[in-house]
C-alpha cells in the first residue's frame, strides 16, 4: 500500500484551516516564522507570491507537500496588510469606503524540488461606511488579524456591496483552484 504524504499547512489562520476542514482535505498545521517584508519595492501579486514562497520553505521537509498563502488588500497600489492597531484599521476603512479594491493571495505548494506559486485576485467593492460603523466596528477584534482590517466572512461581509472572483481568496484561501493542484500531488477532497 503506497501511503500518501502529509500535506502540512504553513499558516497558524484558523480560517485557512477551517476552509481545508470543509472541502475535506486533511492536514497538519505547522506555521512559517517568517518576517514578512519584501527585499525591495514588489508589485501587491509579486509581493504575495514572494511571501507565499518564502513561507513554504520555511517548514519544507523532504517527503511532505507544504501548502502556504499569504493574503493583501490592495488599493491605489498600495498593500494593505493587517491593521496594528485601532487607528490603523480606521484609516484603512476610510481608505477602502466607497470604493474598490483587489485582494490577492499568493499560493505556494511544495513538494522536495517540486514547486508551484500561483496567485488568485479578488474585486471586491466597498459601500461608503458611516463615521458609527467603522467607529463600532474597530472596537470589536475582528478587524486585527485580517489583511485590509475586515473579515468578509464575519461582520465585515457588511461593508461589501459585491465581488468579482473567488469568494474564499478573500477569506484568505482560493480553495478551488488550491484543490485542483493538490489532485497532482496525489491529494483530494474527500466527499462526504
Amino acid at each position: 500500500m503506497i501511503t500518501q504524504p502529509p500535506l502540512i499547512l504553513a499558516s497558524a489562520s484558523p480560517r485557512r484551516t477551517q476552509l481545508l476542514d470543509q472541502i475535506g482535505i486533511q492536514h497538519e498545521v505547522r506555521p512559517a516564522d517568517v518576517v514578512e517584508e519584501a527585499p525591495y519595492p514588489m508589485a501587491p501579486a509579486e509581493y504575495v507570491a514572494y511571501l507565499s514562497d518564502k513561507k513554504a520553505r520555511a517548514v519544507a521537509q523532504t517527503d511532505e507537500i507544504i501548502l502556504a498563502a499569504d493574503t493583501v488588500v490592495s488599493i491605489d497600489g498600495l498593500v494593505l496588510e493587517k491593521p496594528l492597531n485601532r487607528l490603523a484599521a480606521k484609516q484603512m476603512l476610510l481608505q477602502l469606503s466607497g470604493r474598490t479594491h483587489h485582494v490577492l493571495t499568493g499560493v505556494t505548494i511544495v513538494m522536495n524540488d517540486h514547486v508551484e506559486t500561483f496567485t488568485v485576485t479578488t474585486e471586491v467593492r466597498f459601500a461608503k461606511l458611516s463615521q458609527d460603523w467603522i467607529m463600532r466596528y474597530t472596537e470589536t477584534d475582528e478587524p486585527y488579524d485580517k489583511a485590509g482590517g475586515y473579515g468578509i466572512q464575519a461582520v465585515g461581509g457588511l461593508f461589501v456591496e459585491a465581488i468579482a472572483g473567488d469568494y474564499y481568496n478573500v477569506v484568505g484561501l482560493p480553495i478551488h483552484p488550491i484543490a485542483k493542484r493538490l489532485e497532482a500531488f496525489g491529494i483530494k477532497p474527500e466527499f462526504a
